[in-house]
């Protein structure tokens, strides 16, 4: 099942500078590792040690936050679009 994945500026080096890629994956951590395969080094970017999506990483399916929906098990189907979207914070 192909999902598109809206990859945010700063780790479009590991794209080849495309802001958005299609990989498939039946959930957020089957498609964290297919974009892994595509695009070798971005896991390191987008999980921490226990392989979990980053605090200060937001992941949408469909414009749905994944930490209302089932976290990095969120269920995906094809023709989802997945943004990832970093934190911003400041003051």
């Amino acid at each position: 099942m192909a999902v598109t994945v809206l990859i945010p500026t700063v780790l479009q080096k590991f794209t080849s500078d495309r802001a958005t890629i299609e990989v498939e994956g039946a959930n957020i951590l089957e498609l964290i590792d297919a974009l892994e395969q595509a695009c070798p080094g971005i896991k390191a970017r987008l999980c921490d040690d226990s392989g979990k999506p980053r605090r200060f990483l937001n992941f949408y399916v469909n414009s749905e936050d994944i930490r209302f929906l089932d976290n990095e098990k969120t269920a995906l189907n094809d023709g989802d679009e997945v943004s990832i979207v970093p934190a911003v914070a400041g003051g």
